[in-house]
């Protein structure tokens, strides 16, 4: 059974720096986009970044410059490197695996991590 579990979230001030990490198991991690989503409370989960099986990255506009995914094959870890943290960063956050084969998706999400970024 596939597994993601996340981890690295926490309490951290404005301007501060947060890493999440993902580590993934029963999946052929390669093939998988791997990304990072957030939900606030009472906002709807948005899309933070994603990285391609071929490494080719994309990020909301509110975190371009601030926060650097990346991906490491071999250990099927995922990880997020979130600095210059703002107070509207504070979510939860969550590691996805998406591929899809035809018309069939598959998505995979991990269990969610608590970022909270306040002074």
């Amino acid at each position: 059974q596939v597994q993601l579990v996340d981890s690295g979230g926490g309490l951290v001030q404005p301007g501060g720096s947060l890493r999440l990490s993902c580590a993934a198991s029963e999946i052929t991690f390669s093939i998988y986009t791997m990304g990072w989503y957030r939900q606030a409370p009472g906002k709807q989960r948005e899309l933070v970044a994603t990285i391609t099986s071929s490494r080719s990255t994309n990020y909301v506009d509110s975190v371009k410059d601030r926060f650097t995914i990346s991906r490491d094959n071999a250990k099927k870890t995922v990880s997020l490197q979130m600095n210059s943290l703002k107070p509207e960063d504070t979510a939860v956050y969550y590691c996805n695996a998406y591929r899809s084969i035809g018309a069939t998706r598959y998505d995979y999400w991990g269990q969610g991590t608590q970022v909270t970024v306040s002074s």
